[in-house]
Order: C-alpha cells, then structure tokens, then sequence
C-alpha cells in the first residue's frame, strides 16, 4: 500500500502551476552547479583547443523524465552550447532547446509558439540576469538558492537544493504537485 508523499507546498504556490504545460531550464547554474571545465584536446583538432565538460545530476534527470511523464513539456534555454549538453538532453529526451543565445525572450517565445502556448502555460527556472525575462514572464518563477539576488526577487519559488545538485528536480517536483499527478507518478515506486 503506498503511503502518502512527504513532500507539500502552500496552496498558493501550487495555484500558480496548475495551468503550466510547459517548464523553461536554464543549464548553467540549474542543471549544472554554474562550473565551467575545460579540457584539453589533442593538438590538431579542429574543434579548438578545449573542450567543456559539464556534470549533471542523475535526480534533475528524473524529474525531466517524470515532466514529460505528466504532460509538462521540458525546454532548455541556455546561453552556452556543449556537446555534452546536447548529448545529455538527447538522452533525456528533451527536444525543445535554443542553445547559445544570451538573449532568452525570443528564444522561450518561439518554443512557446511551437507549442501553441503563451506565457501563462509556462514555468521557468534560472539564476542569472539573462534568465529574467522568461522569469518575470512566466506563471511560476524558481531559481536555485545561490541565484543572483534581482533573480531572487523575480522568483516566486526558491529551491533548497542548488543548481547541478537538486534545484530541477526540486522544480519539477513543485510542477507535478501542481498538476495533481505527484501522488500518482511516485505511486509505483512504493510497492
């Protein structure tokens, strides 16, 4: 018999996500700890001379597979480019990212035009000034705790875990409660 979840919200909180079918993501400083690691590569290669490894963390994995498990379409808006980030979001399945662009508005407005959505379907999270105009945008706004302090105040919802360490997961959790199917998605993994 499952128990019930542990995990709550104020009820206003979980108001603002009800109606979001889309979840905005930046990478740097979310779905990684804001670290940048460069390699080395061989002389010669004709990528350049270093290469950007990126760390990830298995439960903000989960919690994009479990978005895209209740109807919630996960999209990435990041102003850097990695081959380990698209590798990463392949296996994720995530399909709806602008990579590279430091200018996010029209970036998240186009994927919201694919998806025939507008910005009160939306939730973002970031922790950088780049990140505010799809925040101050968006139905529900999340940033991690070490997010910069006009990104905290635009936030309607700040995680407890940090970026690259929990604060996705902790996002997607907040927008699985809101759509009513929490319960439902943890159900199986209690037997």
């Amino acid at each position: 018999m499952a128990r019930a979840p542990v995990l709550s919200h104020p009820p206003e909180l979980l108001l603002r996500g009800q109606d979001v079918r889309v979840a905005f993501f930046d990478v740097d400083g979310v779905l990684t700890d804001g670290s940048l690691y460069f390699t080395d590569l061989p002389s010669g290669d004709a990528r350049g001379a270093a290469e950007t490894i990126k760390r990830f963390h298995t439960l903000d994995g989960m919690g994009l597979k479990l978005l895209q498990a209740a109807g919630i379409t996960p999209a990435v808006v990041t102003g850097r480019d990695s081959a380990a980030l698209r590798v990463r979001l392949q296996a994720l399945g995530v399909v709806h990212a602008r990579f590279g662009t430091e200018d996010k508005r029209p970036a998240a407005e186009a994927i919201l035009a694919e998806l025939g959505l507008d910005w009160s379907a939306a939730a973002a999270i970031g922790d950088d000034w780049p990140d505010l105009p799809m925040l101050n945008r968006a139905a529900l706004a999340a940033a991690p705790p070490h997010a910069h302090p006009e990104v905290l105040a635009a936030a309607h919802y700040v995680t407890r875990m940090a970026g690259g360490q929990g604060a996705a997961r902790e996002f997607c959790d907040l927008l699985l409660m809101a759509r009513g199917r929490y319960a439902e998605l943890l159900a199986p993994y209690q037997a």
